[in-house]
């Protein structure tokens, strides 16, 4: 019976979703209430998916619930592997995680709240999804629920940035329906495990086989904001609600780098990939500049949030060479990658919100001396930072360990592009260290006006530059308890995983096992 929890996990957030809506007409404060219950019960049945996918799947492709009892290729199936599990367990922490600072910086409507719901419910289905058309519905909810969301405090500035994601977006989501439209036409399936032994009857090399993997992947790599297409992502995260960003930036890019790296794999296969060497050097060509373009254009920013957001522009990229180097090992990498950059990036827009809440830092500049008034937040921003240089221990390295080692070994057979890619990652930890270095420069040993009194997190001293915010609005503080637990315990999971080694290799060998 374990299975009835896959469409549990979405149909609860999105039933939920109209709750805010309806009793708001009545209460005004309802939202937070219901998006907690809703969330804590998503832990819970995440947690038994988790355990289940991992310890005891009820079939070799893990668990699988046939929707109205339809089997596939007709029916929709919903099927959690170790893959999807563990994306539906991150979907749930930083959910719940997300309130905690919403709670207290907003945005706080049952309009918002509502629009929460309905992004939660849309990327437990992208994760869970088995069929390629209902992974475009679900990613049409998640597009419309995140461009709302964007634009959640009505400023001007949130507006026009929701307005180029909303754009940008659906030409996104259009280019993969097309290409499904090409699958469809070329197979007769949607089913993703039944659209294997159709791809490989009708032949690798078919045009329409090709031309749709092409929509397919152009789609996702404008939703995942590589570049040149990631020209939304910087706008999106700098003038979202700082509880929107962490959200959004931790999880919707996250998202659909999955949903990419499951088409590939699932449907397409490394066969496919194997014999169309000219799609995976594409994939491999825009996945390297992604990575260096981003971490150089991260090096130049002074806005915290735009800073990062081109940091996701690389850190994507690497995800994305993971999986056109169609190595078990870098495929290994990507997946731990996936995982621990999302982690990652909830903790340092997390950390970014509380300093700007409490003490209205929102450049690098305004965090100048700042960890003598902040010394938790800034020592697990700093922890964060490391992490995403891939200091050891950290997940941050275990993910790029993997994906360089994949790259070197596909060099090692002469293919080129392996050591093209282990080079630029390795340019692109050097500028992660020098925007990291940086703001610990700043935190730690900048000068520091005498007029501000040193006060510890908790608290904020009222005077002094940092406490302008940068729309003009000025720090509430002081940094709230709750939001500062999570931040800590965001930072020692993002360590403690540094020490998986070999068991990640273990948990995640079912899957690739079925991938290679």
């Amino acid at each position: 019976m374990i299975d009835v929890l896959l469409p549990a996990l979405i149909v609860v957030p999105i039933v939920a979703a109209t709750m805010p809506i309806a009793l708001g007409l009545r209460y005004d404060d309802v939202g937070w209430p219901i998006a907690a219950a809703t969330a804590l019960a998503l832990l819970a049945m995440a947690g038994a998916v988790v355990r289940t996918a991992f310890l005891d799947p009820p079939s070799p492709i893990g668990i699988v619930h046939e929707l109205g009892g339809w089997q596939r290729p007709y029916g929709i199936e919903l099927v959690a592997d170790e893959l999807s599990a563990a994306m539906v367990a991150l979907i749930a922490i930083v959910a719940a995680a997300t309130l905690v600072l919403s709670r207290v910086a907003g945005p706080r409507g049952n309009a918002f709240y509502a629009a929460y719901l309905m992004l939660v419910g849309g990327l437990m289905g992208m994760a869970l999804t088995g069929d390629l058309f209902n992974l475009f519905v679900f990613l049409e909810i998640v597009g419309l629920t995140t461009y709302a969301l964007v634009a959640a405090d009505r400023s001007g500035a949130s507006a026009y940035a929701s307005i180029k994601y909303l754009m940008v977006g659906t030409v996104g989501a259009s280019l993969y329906l097309v290409g499904v439209g090409y699958t469809f036409l070329a197979t007769g399936s949607l089913n993703m495990v039944d659209l294997q032994g159709a791809i490989a009857s009708v032949g690798y090399g078919d045009p329409l086989i090709q031309a749709g993997y092409a929509f397919i992947a152009v789609g996702f790599g404008l939703k995942i904001a590589l570049f040149p297409l990631h020209v939304w992502q910087p706008d999106a995260y700098q003038r979202a609600p700082d509880s929107v960003t962490a959200l959004i930036a931790a999880l919707v890019s996250t998202a659909a780098a999955y949903a990419l790296l499951r088409v590939t794999y699932t449907v397409f296969t490394v066969e496919f990939l194997e014999a169309n060497p000219h799609i995976t050097n594409g994939m491999l060509l825009v996945a390297g500049v992604s990575i260096l373009v981003g971490s150089a254009l991260a090096v130049m920013q002074s806005d915290l949030k735009r800073l990062f957001a081109y940091s996701s522009v690389a850190q994507f990229g690497m995800i994305v060479a993971a999986i056109g180097l169609a190595n078990e090992t870098a495929l290994l990498g990507g997946i731990v990658h996936l995982i621990g950059h999302g982690l990652l990036k909830f903790g340092l827009f997390l950390a970014i919100g509380l300093l700007a809440y409490g003490y209205g830092a929102r450049r690098v500049r305004d965090l100048a001396s700042l960890a003598r008034r902040a010394p938790y937040v800034s020592g697990a921003f700093v922890v964060l930072g490391l992490a995403l240089v891939g200091i050891p221990p950290s997940v941050g390295l275990l993910g790029k360990w993997y994906i360089a080692l994949g790259a070197v070994r596909v060099a090692g057979t002469g293919d080129p592009a392996g050591a093209g890619i282990a080079v630029v990652m390795l340019l692109s930890t050097l500028f992660t260290l020098a925007y990291v270095a940086r703001i610990v420069e700043q935190l730690y040993f900048a000068g520091v006006d005498p007029a501000v009194d040193s006060t510890a997190d908790g608290g904020s001293s009222g005077s002094g530059p940092s406490d302008a915010l940068a729309d003009g609005g000025e720090s509430v503080g002081p940094v709230p308890t709750g939001a500062l637990v999570v931040l800590v315990a965001v930072t020692l999971t993002a360590v403690g995983l540094g020490f998986a080694g070999f068991a990640v290799y273990d948990l995640f060998d079912p899957f690739l096992g079925r991938m290679f």
